[in-house]
């Protein structure tokens, strides 16, 4: 049986892979911190609300989009290995969820090189 940090990081999927970053907002605590390797790190809940903004022009923008390959955890942590689809390539990459009463308190992603083709 999943746990909640499981369930929460299946919906984050769910609510990014319709398209509207904005919707994520809604899972992240109010102090929540969000690290992002290549847009910086956001602190509590109106700042990755205007990140999740910024998602919507870039993503949507290039027509980049991400696969989910395998998601895991238990009631405190989370973890999802996924690729991403850009024009220039694939990038895979993991995220990292820490969750606490079914809210995210902490988001990584941890990326490799671009694979050109």
């Amino acid at each position: 049986m999943a746990g909640d940090a499981e369930t929460t990081a299946r919906r984050f999927w769910e609510i990014q892979n319709g398209g509207d970053y904005t919707q994520l907002v809604e899972l992240f605590a109010e102090d929540a911190v969000l690290d992002d390797p290549m847009f910086g790190t956001f602190k509590g809940r109106e700042s990755i609300a205007a990140f999740m903004a910024k998602m919507n022009q870039e993503m949507g923008g290039r027509g980049i989009y991400f696969t989910l390959v395998e998601l895991a955890g238990d009631d405190h942590t989370s973890w999802a290995q996924w690729i991403a689809h850009t024009p220039e390539g694939q990038r895979e990459g993991v995220g990292i969820y820490r969750v606490k009463d079914g809210q995210m308190t902490y988001y990584r992603d941890y990326m490799n090189p671009l694979k050109q083709g």
